[in-house]
C-alpha cells in the first residue's frame, strides 16, 4: 500500500482567519451600509426638492421655462403683505388642530370600547378602519354630493323633513369646520389603531391592583390607563398635526378652496399659485412657510408630550 504523507501540524493557538470580507460583513460595522438606500433615498426625493424649493423663493418663475431672475426677498415681503394669508394660516391651524382633537378623541373612544370583551368587534374594528384606505380625493367628493346644495343627500333629508335646504359649503368658515370632520372621520380609524395597540401593552396586574384597592373605571382610567397610553399619545397627536396642516385632497374636492378663499390652505394656495398664476417662487415661497409652521408644531408637542411619558 501507498504510504500516506503526515498531515501538517497546526500550531496549537492558531486558527484559520475568514477573509477582511468576510470579517467586515460580520462586523457590527457593517450594518451601517443598510442605511445607504434609505439615505440615498430620503437625498433625492427630501433633502434635494427643499434645497430647490429654498432656491425658487428667491426667483421670478413661471415654473416652466428655463430662465428665471434673481428676486431676493420680494416673494417673502409679497406674502406677508398679503391679505389672504391670515384667513389661509388660520385655516390651515384649524385643519390641522381640529383634526388632532377629534381624530384623538373619538379614536381613544373606540379603542376603549372595542378593547372590552364584546362580540363582533374585529368586525366593527374593520368598520371604523374602513374609510382610511379610500382614497382622500375620493373620500372628498363623496362627501361634497352629500353636503351639496342641489341634489345633496343631507338636503334631500332636509326636504323630507319639511325644512329649508342649506347651502352647507357656501359659508366659508363652516365649510371649513365640514371639511375637518370630514378628514377626522377619514383617519379616526389610524388614532383607533394606535390606540388599541398601546391599550393592549399595559399589564394587566396594574387594573387588578387598582380593582383591590376599590378603584372605579373613572379612576382607573386617570391613574393607569391615561398615564401609560402617553407613548401612543404622543404618536397620533405627532402624525394628527402633520396630516392636517398640510391637508390639500378633501379641500380640492369639496370646494377647491372657495367661496372665494374662504377655506383654502396653505397647500392649496399653493397649487393654485403654481398652476393657475404660474407663481413658482411666491408658491416656493408659501411652502417654506408651511414647512416652518409644521417643523415648529410639530416638534413642540413632540418635546412637551416625550417628557410626560410613562416607561412601563
Amino acid at each position: 500500500m501507498p504510504s500516506q504523507q503526515p498531515s501538517p501540524v497546526r500550531p496549537a493557538g492558531a486558527a484559520v482567519k475568514p477573509g477582511y470580507i468576510r470579517t467586515f460583513f460580520r462586523s457590527s460595522s457593517a450594518l451601517n451600509l443598510m442605511y445607504v438606500p434609505a439615505l440615498f433615498l430620503f437625498g433625492i426625493f427630501i433633502v434635494y426638492p427643499l434645497i430647490k424649493g429654498v432656491q425658487i423663493s428667491f426667483t421670478e418663475w413661471d415654473g416652466y421655462s428655463q430662465h428665471h431672475t434673481w428676486v431676493g426677498l420680494k416673494k417673502y415681503t409679497q406674502m406677508f403683505h398679503d391679505k389672504k394669508i391670515g384667513t389661509t394660516v388660520r385655516n390651515t391651524l384649524i385643519y390641522g388642530i381640529g383634526s388632532t382633537l377629534f381624530q384623538n378623541l373619538l379614536g381613544l373612544a373606540y379603542a376603549l370600547f372595542l378593547d372590552r370583551k364584546i362580540k363582533g368587534k374585529g368586525l366593527m374594528r374593520t368598520i371604523v378602519y374602513l374609510p382610511v384606505i379610500i382614497s382622500p380625493l375620493i373620500m372628498g367628493y363623496i362627501f361634497y354630493f352629500f353636503f351639496q346644495y342641489d341634489g345633496g343627500a343631507l338636503n334631500d333629508i332636509w326636504t323630507l323633513l319639511q325644512l329649508e335646504p342649506i347651502d352647507w359649503l357656501a359659508n366659508g368658515r363652516r365649510a371649513v369646520w365640514i371639511i375637518t370632520l370630514v378628514n377626522t372621520y377619514q383617519y379616526m380609524g389610524v388614532a383607533m389603531i394606535i390606540y388599541l395597540g398601546g391599550l393592549q401593552s399595559v399589564p394587566k396586574e396594574y387594573y387588578e391592583a387598582a380593582q383591590i384597592d376599590g378603584a372605579r373605571w373613572w379612576a382607573q382610567f386617570r391613574n393607569v390607563t391615561w398615564p401609560l397610553l402617553a407613548p401612543a399619545i404622543t404618536v397620533n397627536i405627532v402624525l394628527n398635526i402633520i396630516g392636517g396642516l398640510k391637508l390639500f385632497d378633501v379641500i380640492v374636492a369639496m370646494t377647491n378652496g372657495g367661496p372665494g378663499y374662504a377655506s383654502q390652505s396653505l397647500s392649496t394656495m399653493m397649487y393654485n399659485l403654481y398652476f393657475a398664476r404660474q407663481d413658482a417662487g411666491y408658491a416656493a415661497a408659501l411652502g417654506n412657510l408651511m414647512f416652518a409652521i409644521i417643523c415648529v408644531i410639530s416638534l413642540s408637542m413632540l418635546f412637551l408630550l416625550r417628557r410626560k411619558e410613562v416607561r412601563i
